[in-house]
């Protein structure tokens, strides 16, 4: 959107305005690959009826089926995968040229710095991308063949824009890849995630920096002490499993254990006190079976993990996974996933009273999408869009400075972006409920604007899911 931006273009979520159409798709698992194909059908329709003379498809899917969407459906003027971002203007223009029977090479495409941004997420909070693709041979992971091979971005890179998004009005970034654990092994820095992550926690601006996506067998002691050390380092990891039992994770091609994973844990809540800790499960693997799913069920119930999410499993036909027996039956993997999700939604629940009556510092979203009657906020607790919610319904504090008795107490209301204490009132199985109570003074930089030097083209963005990039 950066690139189509400092040419001129303008958004609007209005696809029937939009006089071009770019569809940002997802094909990792079955389900997301029918909606991104569902998505790109409708948007074929305001070709017919709307203002839309071009119709662009972006993204993973593109990867995999760039050929077959190029020949069957005729709506479609151009493509543009994951390694080819920068082809996106010329896509619009229509001065891309493809050869619909081409095979496109693998992935290399890296973003950098300079690379022109406009943020999807709200004001206040940002993802930035440390690295793509991914070298881990998992069986049921197609993301190398979309991604491509394991490349981390320059270090110096990642600080600028690190910097450039603070001095935007950015508090919170969360760092992103495939593998954030593996950050700099190819370009021969040892600990590299340690590295960038001291050097971003002196970022002037940022209150909260996080990471998603670690590799359990890449979490390393100067990582752990790291994320201790740092007051601006959220004391919270992701860390993906995928499973307990030693016989799924085998034929994962993962490895490791769920007696393993337990002494990690360990080392983890003892090195950081008070850590958050999500993760994700895969139930329903071929030749997962009832005593692996038993196993599973009693490691979650050990683990006691903040936040969890599972996923049943789908087959992709060119993952290695698609082609092994024992496929579990549908049915059953429902079943599965949702005995898990009920285990840990006790889990959950009982976690989060420990936090009713206590104040603590969040960061406020701004009006919740889900009721016009109550404002969203965070804890550091929570990762953005993934994890619980905070809700707030009051957001009005009293002056903090002295104000004559003859004169009336004089109210500040909080603002999206802003630190405030707030005190917890109620809690859920994954949500809480609070009052604001104080608003904690942090700078705020000047709005930035930007001038456009070329007549205005709306452009419309159907994201089939939410992708970042």
């Amino acid at each position: 959107m950066g690139i189509l931006a400092r040419n001129g273009y303008e958004f609007t979520p209005r696809a029937e305005e939009a006089e071009v159409l770019v569809v940002n798709t997802c094909s990792f698992i079955a389900p997301a690959q029918k909606e991104s194909v569902d998505t790109i059908l409708e948007m074929a329709e305001y070709k017919k009826f709307g203002a839309a003379k071009k119709l662009i498809v972006a993204g993973c899917l593109v990867e995999r089926y760039r050929q077959q969407i190029l020949e069957q459906i005729p709506e479609v003027d151009a493509v543009v995968g994951t390694g080819e971002i920068e082809n996106i203007l010329a896509a619009v223009e229509g001065q891309l040229r493809f050869d619909a029977g081409a095979a496109a090479s693998l992935p290399s495409y890296l973003y950098h710095d300079l690379t022109p941004r406009i943020l999807s997420t709200p004001q206040h909070a940002a993802y930035i991308k440390i690295a793509e693709g991914c070298d881990h041979p998992c069986t049921f992971c197609i993301i190398p063949q979309l991604r491509g091979k394991f490349r981390s971005r320059r270090f110096e890179s990642v600080v600028r824009e690190a910097e450039s998004l603070a001095a935007g009005g950015v508090s919170e970034v969360t760092l992103i890849g495939q593998d954030t654990t593996s950050y700099g092994e190819d370009l021969g820095l040892r600990d590299g995630l340690p590295l960038l992550l001291e050097r971003l926690a002196d970022v002037e601006g940022l209150q909260w920096v996080r990471f998603l996506y670690c590799y359990p067998n890449r979490v390393t002691q100067r990582l752990l002490d790291t994320i201790a050390a740092y007051p601006r380092l959220a004391k919270y990891m992701d860390m993906p499993l995928q499973h307990a039992s030693r016989n799924v994770l085998a034929r994962m091609k993962r490895g490791s254990n769920g007696e393993a994973f337990l002494r990690l844990l360990d080392r983890i809540r003892k090195t950081i006190p008070g850590v958050a800790l999500r993760t994700s499960f895969i139930v329903g693997f071929p030749g997962e079976t009832d005593a692996d799913f038993r196993e599973l069920c009693g490691f979650v119930q050990a683990a006691e993990f903040d936040w969890m999410g599972v996923f049943p499993y789908s087959d992709v036909d060119n993952a290695s996974s698609y082609s092994l027996d024992e496929k579990v039956d549908e049915e059953i993997i429902k079943e599965r996933q949702n005995r898990l999700m009920e285990i840990q939604q006790r889990i959950s629940a009982r976690k989060l009273r420990r936090f009713r009556g206590v104040r603590a510092t969040a960061l406020v979203e701004g009006p919740s999408k889900d009721t016009p009657l109550v404002w969203e906020a965070r804890l550091e607790c929570m990762a953005p869009e993934i994890d619980g919610k905070l809700y707030l319904n009051d957001i009005e504090v009293g002056a903090r400075h002295a104000v004559p008795l003859h004169e009336p107490m004089p109210n500040r209301t909080a603002r999206p972006s802003d630190l405030v204490t707030v005190e917890i009132t109620e809690t859920h199985e994954y949500d809480l409920v609070g009052r604001v109570v104080e608003i904690l003074d942090t700078p705020r930089p000047p709005a930035a604007h930007s001038a456009v030097s070329r007549p205005v083209q709306r452009v419309a963005t159907g994201a089939a899911l939410r992708i970042l990039a």
